[in-house]
């Protein structure tokens, strides 16, 4: 890795300690989860922080992303859930079986036909969109040098989808928003404080819900996969990027 001055050293994992979003909804009494194909996945992000890799907290990690579905069945889902997939289910370029899209609607109509459906909010997203170009350009945004170093920049930009009943139909946001703005989300629905990173500037992703209508129904869709070849189906957790 690379230290904040620009040296490499030879640190490897967990290799970070700050206060992160999980920190804030234990205090809150919030409970959440991890699901992911691999303790040492690239994605596996409480790898990376010493007091979720070594402390109790780990417990919450989750290694078999499919376990969801059956936490959703069970009535045991958490207040908030991070579900990494499979690296054959990710998109990821080059390292994808097209199962990516299967994958993720078994979770929504596993959501959308349970209990949890009304009072839920869901956030697909990506790291990257498999381009190399973008028409716009990204804007310019000075940061907190402390914490983020000096003349700090966005990148491309990445697809977001946001499913709930209360999500605007056939609604295209304008707004700029950035993958802090899903902490700044849930930091406001449990009434958290800032971590004061990302979230701090971020916007909350609210004008692309409409909280004072009546929740919509779900309607179910078909997809050439259900809920239970992600559950039967053994393939290795891999990492996209490790070749």
């Amino acid at each position: 890795m690379i230290d904040p001055n620009g040296e490499e050293n030879q640190q490897i994992y967990p290799c970070f300690e700050h206060p992160t979003l999980p920190d804030l909804l234990d205090k809150a009494g919030v409970s959440w989860r991890y699901y992911t194909p691999s303790a040492t996945l690239l994605w596996t992000a409480p790898n990376a922080i010493s007091h979720l890799r070594f402390g109790a907290d780990w417990k919450n990690v989750i290694l078999q992303p499919a376990q969801i579905l059956t936490d959703i069945a069970q009535n045991n889902l958490p207040g908030v859930s991070w579900v990494i997939p499979k690296w054959v289910e990710s998109d990821h370029a080059g390292s994808n079986n097209g199962g990516g899209p299967a994958w993720v609607a078994s979770v929504v109509k596993a959501i959308g036909n349970s209990s949890y459906w009304a009072n839920t909010a869901i956030f697909i997203a990506w790291d990257d969109w498999g381009g190399w170009y973008d028409h716009v350009a990204p804007p310019q945004v000075l940061k907190d040098c402390q914490n983020w170093g000096c003349g700090f920049a966005y990148g491309f930009r990445v697809p977001l989808i946001v499913v709930s009943p209360y999500a605007k139909q056939k609604y295209v946001s304008h707004a700029t928003h950035d993958f802090g703005s899903i902490l700044k989300f849930i930091e406001e629905v449990y009434n958290l404080p800032s971590l004061g990173y990302a979230d701090a500037y971020a916007d909350d992703l609210s004008d692309c819900f409409q909280f004072q209508a009546a929740p919509r129904k779900f309607r179910n869709f078909h997809t050439p996969r259900d809920a239970s070849y992600s559950l039967n189906h053994i393939e290795p957790p891999g990492d996209p990027d490790s070749d």
